[in-house]
Parts: C-alpha cells; sequence; structure tokens
C-alpha cells in the first residue's frame, strides 16, 4: 500500500523504517502495539535520534500512544496522521472491547482516546498534521481522523485505502514529509 508513497519520497527520507504491527484485526491493544512500535523505532535509530512519525489507519492512533504516552515526545520531531480515528469512529462502535481490544481503543470515548485528547502536553514541541478524507467509511465521521493540535489537511479522496494510494493523496503527504 506505501509503494507509492515510497516512490513518491525517492531518496529524499532516508532511513525509511515501516514496522510491520502484528495487529490481530483488531484483538492487538493499541497501547501493547504502541510499545512494540517503540521497540521497532529503537531498534532502527537508536535511543536518542531524532524521528518523523507517520500513522495511517489505526497505526496514526498507535503512533500517538507512543509518542504521548510512551515516551516518544522526547524525540519525535514531526507527527503526521493520516486517516486515523484520533477522535475515534463509529465504526468500532458496535466491536465488544472484550474480544477486540484494539478496535475498542478507537471507540468515541474509549479510555485511550479519552487519555490521549484529555493531556496535550506531550504534543506541544512537535510539528503535528492531520491528513483526512471527509467520506471516508473507515473513519466514520471522516473529521475525527484529525489530530487536537496541529495543522489539517483534507485529500480529495473517496475510501480509506486511497490515503495511501491515490495520486491526489500521494502528492501533498510526499510534499509534508520532505518538508524540511
Amino acid at each position: 500500500m506505501v509503494d507509492g508513497l515510497k516512490r513518491a519520497l525517492g531518496e529524499g527520507r532516508h532511513p525509511l523504517l515501516i514496522p510491520d504491527l502484528p495487529l490481530r484485526l483488531g484483538l492487538t491493544p493499541v497501547p501493547e502495539a504502541a510499545e512494540l512500535l517503540g521497540s521497532h523505532i529503537e531498534a532502527a535509530f537508536g535511543l536518542d535520534q531524532p524521528v518523523d512519525v507517520l500513522g495511517f489507519s489505526i497505526g496514526g492512533v498507535i503512533a500517538r500512544t507512543w509518542i504521548q504516552l510512551l515516551g516518544g515526545h522526547q524525540r519525535t520531531r514531526r507527527f503526521t496522521s493520516v486517516g486515523s480515528p484520533q477522535q475515534g469512529t463509529f465504526t468500532a462502535q458496535p466491536w465488544p472491547g472484550r474480544l477486540l481490544a484494539g478496535i475498542a481503543d478507537l471507540k468515541w470515548g474509549s479510555p485511550l482516546l479519552a487519555q490521549l485528547n484529555g493531556n496535550l502536553d506531550n504534543l506541544a514541541g512537535i510539528d503535528c498534521c492531520s491528513f483526512y478524507s471527509a467520506i471516508d467509511l473507515a473513519v466514520l465521521p471522516g473529521w475525527r481522523a484529525v489530530l487536537p493540535v496541529g495543522r489539517i489537511q483534507m485529500l480529495p479522496v473517496w475510501a480509506h485505502p486511497q490515503l495511501l494510494r491515490s495520486p491526489q493523496a500521494i502528492a501533498p503527504l510526499a510534499q509534508e514529509l520532505l518538508r524540511p
């Protein structure tokens, strides 16, 4: 899914880490996945190197959890959230938390999202940007994919996967990621 974005970035964003986080179709709680993300970042970049972080879909909430709750704010320079249910999503509402803990973390008013949105201090020194689609059926309604801080840009795409596949989305994402 990220091949088009990687091509658009060319050699301008190296090193580039795209970790494989085993979300197990929503069974893995977001904080657990955030710990794993942190270990991937530490293994790839050491303990102190500043990083720019992009999170797509649930990955944006995972990245935000790492940044805000697990110390990632100390080394994150820029955080780009793409189609991530930062304010929760209607599509997560019907799923039982005891079975799908990761999906339950994305419900409106979930304890995790309440904690993240309740204290934004660890996002204060980070250049944040949210990209979203107004008609995203995975993050419903689309505006709920917006961080409570930073710049916001709507992408002219019709479906969640197009946020990382469509040329109309890739061009502004690459421009943001290549910004000095």
